[in-house]
């Protein structure tokens, strides 16, 4: 099975790409620097490395990336410095899957291609009319106004919600909404949910950069995990007694 995966110098998108490998499947990465990918990714022989901004491939480069991959996975993200944060382009996340998206269509692939978006728990999913408090609806409305990180990741779930839709077998999808990302050594135990089971702006859980990569990759590669999931938001945290190292 080959896997695009794009945000791979990430740094979830590392361990994604490393999960990935280690099942034995081959990875295709677009970095615009070879050289911010771990040394053991970069020289992996099972690993193709498109060199290149997502943004300045044309249309048939993309495809062509695209062409013969099993799997999309975005774990693009903004950088938290002020450039990152307020800076071009604004739309990271939500242009980058917009384009995948029409490249996978053009691709036409028979079985489709599975496409997994890395969000945050931070964003509701407006299918499933989530509830929650004043002073959440007031903190988002305010980060959806004033910090554009926020505004993006809600677009970007909602092309798939929206555009592409729950049915539709070219591109059936997964948006993963981690909570509060933490940095530990190995897989844990985790778990995932539907909606969020805690306020995620006032009683925030945690969850590993490395659970994640391990959850998505499972989606890929995993056929009844995906089936349980294709089609939703799941919310991943932590188990409450590894959260802490």
């Amino acid at each position: 099975m080959m896997v695009l995966v794009v945000g791979a110098t990430g740094a979830t998108g590392k361990l994604l790409v490393e999960q990935l490998l280690s099942r034995g499947h081959q990875v295709r990465v677009i970095v615009r620097s070879r050289d911010r990918l771990p040394e053991s990714v970069r020289d992996h022989a099972r690993v193709e490395i498109v060199e290149a901004s997502l943004f300045e491939l044309t249309d048939e480069e993309l495809l062509q990336h695209v062409s013969g991959c099993s799997g999309v996975a975005s774990c693009l993200g903004h950088n938290l410095t002020f450039k990152g944060v307020f800076g071009h382009p604004r739309r990271l996340v939500t242009d980058a899957t917009r384009r995948l998206c029409r490249a996978i269509e053009q691709a036409k692939a028979e079985t489709g291609v599975k496409y997994v978006l890395m969000n945050t728990a931070g964003n509701q999913n407006r299918d499933l009319a989530e509830p929650a408090s004043f002073g959440n609806r007031f903190v988002v409305g305010l980060l959806r106004w004033a910090v554009p990180p926020h505004a993006d990741n809600e677009q970007a779930s909602d092309v798939l919600r929206q555009k592409i839709g729950k049915n539709n077998s070219s591109i059936p999808w997964v948006v993963v909404r981690p909570d509060s990302l933490v940095d530990l050594p190995e897989v844990t135990p985790y778990e995932m949910y539907p909606s969020p089971t805690r306020d995620p702006i006032f009683n925030a859980g945690t969850t590993s950069r490395i659970n994640v990569a391990h959850f998505m990759a499972e989606l890929i590669t995993d056929e009844a995990v995906w089936a349980k999931w294709a089609g939703r938001m799941p919310v991943i945290y932590n188990c409450e007694a590894n959260s802490s190292g």
